[in-house]
């Protein structure tokens, strides 16, 4: 499992490098590169849930989530906790 969590903090580096250069590059731009900037918030709140959805999937905590949040695990259930509805 050691090897999973080394490639997945690689992974997000590289994610972290592009999103701060898409910045630097938009910055010499216009008003629409800026706009589809801003629109990777919205995938990156999908790319969390289907990571909280995953960790809850393997059994952890929402204590656990929340702490990985930064935040507690009541604000961290309120806001990812799935509800299914009849």
């Amino acid at each position: 499992m050691a090897r999973h969590e080394v490639e997945t903090a690689r992974w997000l580096g590289f994610a972290r490098r592009i999103i701060r250069r898409a910045g630097e590059r938009v910055a010499d731009s216009d008003e629409f590169e800026l706009a589809e900037l801003v629109s990777l918030r919205d995938d990156l709140e999908a790319a969390i849930r289907v990571a909280v959805e995953g960790q809850r999937s393997v059994g952890r905590s929402w204590a656990y989530i929340g702490d990985a949040l930064g935040t507690t695990r009541q604000a961290a259930q309120a806001r990812y906790a799935t509800h299914k509805t009849r």
